[in-house]
């Protein structure tokens, strides 16, 4: 008994030696090290604008602060002019289309529908003043919003349907004295509430991450380096970077996590090799919508009923979101959302006004690529899937007027009409309606880019590659290992083993009777 207990603290002392000598530390990725410390120090303002003269005085208008704005920052605001931010459009090559303009002035969405006819209320995200119907003066430069990207008071917000105004209690002397580089909140303003809330559109940007942890997003977590928008979507003459392709079509002036972390970020290369294929966010970014829900299916088709003093009324469901709104329809909700996977070359289709299609359900963004193509590759992305309204016999989609200041205008969210506001909201873009609707299924995808999670918490390899369930079960177009069965393949990879089986044996065999005609 005392010999086996020796053997055994002898050999668990050897196993535990073995342990410590063979064990070897991760290496240290120093590229992701001088990255974090490129971006953990801010950058201090410049300038101090509350001592200028010409801004300590009582701004009465909005209009007269961007006058003394331009007095200094002189040309800055043809820039701004240029910008999509301004222009809700830019000509671009539309696939199927040709050369044409393309935004908010006319592509359609599945949420809210579309801007046309609706910009007293769509006007609270567009950098301007005054976009109260489509006959906004675009040369007009003092209506440029310049401190709604670079208030630094916290102060300044747009009011609701104010045609891009200001809400009237704010100081507009207090912010103009009080500004800066843009931060998460000049952004989020507008990219978070996009679609009437927090999170309803994007799923992967919302106003947690204005304060959250590594979990949620290791960018812009504040106990982490704590970045800003502009880190990543940087400016040339007010140009940003980056493309939001509810909007766009070209695969151009796109932000790319290579940018940053370049093509071979990992010290394994089995990884890196999978960037020609897999983008970074498929991998990183596990699941969206981390900390509050967003919204994955709209019914445009139950708006309008009423209670039982024919008022609007609303329901919420158990996470406190509206699931049922008259003016809106139904809703469902979800968090902590796994992504769908498409393959994705940078470029996508788009519904615009006057297009028509008679094929279900309609794909108002689709986004474009293959396996066989070189420029495409696996991406995460958020599908948002409803409801919407169309003429039978135009085989177009109807961009309805929704909004109006009081009844009797022919506004949905007034009158409940839906006849009336089909009737009005295509005269309002000078298309035809035949008189008759009804409501087809839609669909709209938003690649998801933020939220990544930490690398411990990044997809491991059996996620994707197992033969049922995986993340990737219903991919078309390429051979997964472990996911995929290929006969020759198979067969192959079964004869390579029995081969070396077969070698190790036929070597052995051989030793053995070598040795023994030896010793004979």
């Amino acid at each position: 008994m005392l010999r086996v207990t020796t053997f055994i603290v002898l050999a668990t002392v050897l196993i535990l030696l073995l342990v410590n000598l063979l064990h070897k530390d991760d290496p240290i990725n120093k590229s992701q090290y001088e990255l974090r410390q490129k971006y953990i120090f801010k950058p201090s303002a410049k300038v101090d604008h509350s001592k200028f003269t010409a801004l300590q005085r009582d701004f009465e208008t909005p209009q007269e602060v961007t006058e003394t704005c331009i007095s200094c920052h002189n040309e800055r605001h043809i820039e701004v002019m240029h910008s999509n931010h301004w222009n809700w459009d830019r000509v671009e090559y539309v696939e199927g289309k040709g050369i044409a303009k393309l935004g908010k002035k006319n592509v359609l969405n599945n949420f809210c529908i579309g801007a046309s006819g609706n910009e007293q209320a769509c006007a609270k995200c567009h950098i301007g003043f005054g976009m109260d119907g489509n006959t906004f003066d675009f040369t007009n430069a003092r209506n440029v919003d310049c401190m709604v990207c670079h208030d630094q008071s916290e102060a300044y917000f747009k009011g609701a349907a104010l045609a891009g105004y200001p809400d009237r209690n704010v100081n507009l002397t207090e912010v103009a004295q009080h500004v800066g580089r843009p931060n998460k909140i000049n952004c989020g303003a507008c990219h978070f509430y996009s679609g009437g809330g927090n999170n309803v559109k994007h799923g992967d940007l919302e106003e947690s991450l204005l304060s959250c942890s590594r979990t949620t997003d290791v960018h812009m977590a504040s106990n982490g380096i704590n970045m800003d928008c502009v880190d990543c979507h940087t400016a040339e003459k007010h140009q940003i970077k980056g493309r939001l392709y509810s909007v766009s079509s070209t695969n151009t002036n796109r932000l790319e996590c290579t940018e940053c972390h370049t093509t071979k970020p990992h010290l394994n290369d089995l990884l890196n090799r999978h960037y020609s294929k897999v983008s970074c966010q498929t991998c990183h970014i596990p699941t969206y919508a981390k900390e509050n829900a967003t919204k994955m299916n709209w019914l445009w088709s139950e708006a309008g009923k009423l209670d039982e003093n024919g008022q609007p009324y609303h329901e919420e469901d158990t996470m406190g979101n509206h699931s049922y709104l008259s003016i809106k329809g139904s809703f469902k909700w979800e968090k902590n959302v796994q992504p769908e996977y498409y393959w994705f070359n940078g470029k996508a289709k788009h519904y615009a006004l006057g297009d028509t299609v008679s094929t279900f359900p309609i794909q108002v963004n689709a986004l474009l690529g293959d396996a066989d193509d070189p420029h495409a590759k696996i991406y995460p992305v958020k599908v948002h899937r409803g409801n919407q309204i169309y003429d039978p016999n135009t085989k177009m989609l109807i961009q309805p007027r929704l909004y109006a200041e009081s009844k009797g205008d022919s506004a949905f969210w007034e009158d409940f009409d839906w006849a009336l506001a089909a009737e009005a909201g295509m005269k309002d873009v000078g298309l035809p309606y035949s008189g008759e609707y009804k409501f087809v299924d839609t669909e709209m995808y938003w690649p998801v880019n933020h939220m990544v999670a930490p690398k411990n918490e990044a997809l491991s390899c059996n996620e994707c590659h197992v033969s049922q369930n995986g993340r990737l079960a219903s991919l078309e177009g390429l051979y997964l290992p472990g996911r995929d069965r290929n006969y020759w393949i198979d067969l192959f990879g079964h004869l390579l083993l029995i081969g070396s089986f077969a070698g190790v044996g036929i070597h052995t065999f051989a030793r053995i009777v070598a040795s023994k005609s030896k010793n004979n």
